[in-house]
């Protein structure tokens, strides 16, 4: 069996992710074969193994980090929610029903033999395993049906490292904090101490580490300075919602920040292009005139198409439609591009709703969800679109949905699904377009295709437009994670 260390953290955001990520491209670099593992993952970001089956994101880019490919024996269970008081539940990969937060409460449980069987095969296949806890273990509501932090640690005799996110402030009374809330053999479940996302001179915190040290009888173990790292966050929490203007930027993309916003990761490799700058809005006064509106995936698509509406955002990208904008919709948001969305089954509202009517199409909620991933080329589109044609694209589909082409909607593109089927993927009509393919831009070819495509419209020089190898540019930023870490952490005593 691997041995297995744990992080948490005094609070969500704390940076457990990051360091699971960092500790796993240690090790590998070390030769040991490491998994992470995440008992329990609540998060709108997910992605498709390959076989077909659905974990959080975040586990996914903890596995590119280790070198292996992501696994469902990762993360068995997976909650996504759809409404302020219920949520979508995946077990081993696959949906089980939409439930209330007391009804998941009621069962959850019952999942330990299904969370311990992917521990356990996960810990025949590695060396080591490095599990996330999730929020904080201090919570005294839940701690007694705990499956994902002290639970967690106590079943899998894993070590715990606790982590404390300094950027925010009250790093040292949340870190004493929690600790209080913890039982005596909880406490000694806890080996050390991490302070993360330090900046400034360290020799300024040196009295209160000594403090801190004293009170709660643990060594800090390291002190993780901020860094600007690129990497797939696992939910809304994320700084990559909240980008800063690019200096210099030629293009102007414009991202509608939904309130059920999910798989926003597809939005990250727009990020890294010099000149373009990308901005999530969520009031209509701060769309501006850009040169493309993404409307990006939703757990929810019904709630956010009646937030759309609402907020006045429908009309203002109608004007801009009609004045030439680029609109691109992925997965909900090419079904809110649409002209209908129903959903008979109340599958995740119930109801029919009018959508933007941009696109020909009319979308369908059905109990089956699609989970497959994909690849294939785009269709030859109209003279909007037309740089776009032709272009290579892969990823992978999760949506409840199938959507319906009226013939004047010309399809984005054919692709090769999972189980080898051919089938025609997403709508074009004019300068509007849909997909449902996830990480559709991780590609360089299509991305470049995207951004040539605007400045060929808007009369752009981008001169030699270099769109970066996203697969080698996370790599780069794994090492860059595990080379800050590891200087900055006492890794013997992790070891």
């Amino acid at each position: 069996m691997a041995k297995s260390i744990m992080i948490q953290g005094t609070m969500s955001n704390s940076g457990k992710s990051f360091l699971v990520a960092a500790l796993c491209r240690i090790f590998k670099q070390d030769g040991y074969l490491t998994a992470p593992f995440k008992s329990q993952n609540m998060a709108l970001n997910s992605y498709i193994t390959d076989d077909g089956l659905e974990i959080g994101r975040a586990q996914a880019m903890q596995a590119e980090s280790a070198g292996i490919n992501p696994s469902v024996l990762m993360n068995p269970i997976l909650l996504k929610p759809s409404t302020e008081m219920g949520s979508q539940v995946i077990v081993n990969g696959e949906v089980i029903g939409n439930m209330s937060a007391k009804e998941y409460f009621a069962i959850k449980k019952s999942l330990i033999p299904n969370i311990m069987d992917s521990y356990n095969k996960l810990s025949n296949e590695n060396d080591i395993i490095v599990i996330e806890g999730a929020g904080s273990p201090a919570e005294i509501n839940l701690k007694e049906n705990d499956i994902v932090n002290m639970g967690i640690a106590k079943l899998t005799k894993s070590p715990v490292l606790l982590v404390g996110d300094i950027d925010r402030g009250g790093v040292f009374a949340s870190l004493a904090g929690t600790l209080l809330l913890l039982e005596k053999c909880e406490q000694d479940i806890i080996k050390g101490l991490i302070i993360n996302k330090f900046r400034g001179d360290k020799s300024l915190l040196m009295s209160g580490i000594d403090m801190i040290e004293k009170i709660t009888s643990k060594n800090v173990v390291g002190i993780v300075p901020y860094t600007d790292i690129y990497l797939d966050d696992e939910d809304s929490l994320s700084d990559g919602l909240y980008g800063k203007y690019k200096k210099n930027s030629v293009i102007d993309i414009v991202i509608i920040r939904l309130p059920h916003i999910s798989n926003f990761t597809d939005i990250n490799p727009l990020r890294n292009v010099n000149g373009v700058n990308i901005r999530y809005v969520t009031n209509k006064e701060d769309i501006g005139f850009p040169h493309a509106i993404i409307l990006p995936g939703t757990k929810n698509t019904i709630l956010d198409m009646m937030w759309i509406r609402n907020s006045g955002i429908e009309s203002e990208i109608k004007l801009l439609s009609q004045k030439g904008v680029l609109i691109f919709g992925i997965c909900g948001g090419y079904q809110i591009l649409g002209k209908t969305i129903s959903d008979p089954q109340n599958i995740e509202y119930g109801g029919v709703i009018e959508g933007m009517g941009l696109l020909p199409v009319h979308t369908t909620f059905k109990a089956k969800k699609t989970r497959t991933n994909v690849c294939g080329m785009v269709n030859n589109l109209s003279n909007e679109w037309k740089l776009l044609s032709y272009k290579h694209v892969e990823g992978y589909e999760i949506h409840m949905g199938d959507t319906e082409l009226e013939k004047e909607a010309v399809p984005f593109s054919k692709i090769k699904c999972l189980n080898g089927h051919i089938n025609y993927d997403g709508a074009q009509y004019k300068n509007i377009c849909g997909t449902y393919i996830h990480g559709i831009f991780d590609k360089s070819d299509f991305l470049r295709g995207f951004i040539q495509n605007i400045c060929e419209r808007e009369n752009i020089d981008m001169g030699e437009l270099s769109c970066i190898d996203y697969k080698k540019y996370k790599e780069e930023q794994y090492n860059l994670l595990a080379d800050v870490v590891r200087e900055n952490i006492d890794i013997e005593n992790i070891y």
